[in-house]
């Protein structure tokens, strides 16, 4: 029944680690001693992460003087809690388990740091016999990050032209924490404008939960005869999983080009020339003619015409 409490509070504590950083060592010890310890595969400076063990004896002997003593060379992590642990004995069948919180220090340097483990035991031969102490060195790596990352993906037309209408697209993922008070922001210069918000809340962006923004963009309406570049930016401000604020930008290079003769939209709308032809909103390019083609097509048109009623 103690075994059935103790695996049952080492299984809680386990999905207390993200899944997708968790990591399980196993190991098989002298006379039927078997170790499990479960241990976050990456963690974020200044966060917590939890180390579990879980040690059966499935073997027929008893064991004793048994221990446990937990160290990281270049103190990457720290604890309040006593990383000496020491069982005095476990019986045929009996169990152990145990979870030790530790902190990653804000000095710590990127990449992989190791926590040792030196394990100890010894087996009592036929439950009477003491043997010579047996010992088990563990290395566990635990690859430390810096921040977490907040990713942010806009999509736009490849190029804009006066006078329409564009959408604007952003999309974004926080990628290893939830975050609070969310805002992100579209910020443009003053000759483009948009249909609706350009700023917008939410009070709490789970992990890997996408929250997308939609906006119609709307180009300034006097032609240009030069293409150049829009310099548009994406602001996201938010609280993080330590009541800290921090914001990410992103810059979005829009080009701004003349209108050709023909424009055909991607909900199919044209333009021709300065008409522009149902449906009302103008999404995006898909093909630009010039008006050296339109009059080039029309030309060979008409010649053809005029070669079909000669031979008639």
């Amino acid at each position: 029944m103690n075994s059935f409490f103790i695996f049952l509070a080492l299984t809680l504590s386990i999905f207390a680690i993200p899944a997708v950083y968790a990591e399980t060592f196993n190991q098989s010890m002298e006379g039927g001693m078997d170790l499990e310890i479960t241990y976050p595969e990456s963690v974020m400076k200044q966060r917590t992460f939890s180390i579990s063990i879980f040690l059966q004896n499935n073997g027929w002997e008893n064991k004793e003087d048994i221990s446990f003593i937990l160290n990281n060379p270049d103190a990457a992590f720290v604890t309040e809690a006593n990383e000496t642990i020491v069982i005095d004995e476990l019986t045929t069948t009996s169990s152990f388990g145990t979870t030790i919180d530790y902190e990653v220090t804000s000095n710590a340097n990127e990449g992989i740091h190791f926590l040792n483990i030196d394990y100890t035991q010894v087996l009592v031969s036929n439950n009477t016999e003491p043997m010579p102490s047996a010992q088990t060195n563990i290395a566990l790596p635990i690859l430390v990050f810096s921040e977490p990352v907040i990713s942010i993906e806009t999509v736009t037309p490849e190029s804009i032209f006066a006078n329409s209408e564009f959408t604007f697209e952003t999309t974004i993922i926080s990628e290893d924490i939830d975050i609070k008070d969310v805002t992100v922001k579209i910020l443009t210069p003053g000759d483009i404008e948009f249909r609706g918000d350009t700023s917008y809340t939410i009070s709490l962006l789970e992990k890997m939960e996408p929250y997308s923004v939609t906006a119609e963009m709307i180009t300034p309406i006097k032609d240009v005869t030069m293409e150049y570049t829009i310099p548009v930016k994406v602001l996201v401000s938010y609280t993080d999983d330590l009541d800290e604020e921090k914001t990410e930008t992103q810059s979005v290079p829009l080009l701004l080009r003349p209108k050709m003769f023909m424009e055909i939209t991607n909900d199919f709308g044209i333009w021709i020339g300065d008409f522009f032809i149902a449906p009302y909103v103008s999404i995006g390019t898909i093909v630009g003619i010039p008006a050296g083609t339109i009059l080039s097509l029309m030309i060979r048109r008409a010649q053809n015409k005029n070669k079909k009623h000669k031979k008639s």
